[in-house]
């Protein structure tokens, strides 16, 4: 019994690494053909990736869109056949301990140079969809001040938009 349990527990290891790998696999499969539909402009595909519930936050601050409302807005790109092209450069996946949540961040590369997306995705009968994605243009630390001046004006705004709510 004693040399049976240490083999038992390596063959329960291994299944749960290997069954972790699998989700792996399908989530990054789920991102890189939502990333692909974008870049061809295929509105069903993009959008039947994202849960009923699902969010969109954009790099700029007014950009919170429930899907309905990312629909009304991306929709226009489209069907004029040109929506945007993100190609991951990196990503890293994470499981709940139930398997039915994932959570992500990933580099892309696109036309505004390197980005960071990072979100949320869930089991929706059985397949996993996008509920929560974050798009954030990254800056390099010794370019924060100059970022700060640009954007000074716009976010003195929204400063005082959202602090007078």
């Amino acid at each position: 019994m004693k040399k049976l349990l240490p083999a038992l527990l390596l063959f329960i290891t291994l299944s749960l690494s290997a069954q972790t790998e699998k989700q792996r696999v399908e989530v990054s499969a789920v991102l890189d053909s939502w990333h692909k539909a974008a870049a061809e402009a295929n509105f069903e595909a993009y959008f039947s990736k994202l849960s009923t519930d699902a969010v969109f936050i954009g790099t700029d601050p007014t950009e919170h869109w429930t899907k309905d409302a990312f629909i009304a807005f991306a929709k226009p790109f489209f069907e004029k056949g040109k929506a945007w092209d993100f190609k991951a450069l990196e990503r890293h996946i994470y499981f709940s301990e139930d398997g039915k949540i994932a959570w992500f961040d990933e580099l892309l590369d696109t036309w505004m140079k390197v980005c960071r997306g990072s979100g949320v995705l869930k089991k929706e009968d059985g397949q996993w969809k996008i509920a929560h994605y974050v798009l954030s243009i990254t800056i390099p630390n010794d370019n924060t001040d100059e970022v700060i001046q640009l954007k000074a004006n716009f976010d003195d705004k929204i400063l005082e938009k959202l602090k007078s709510e």
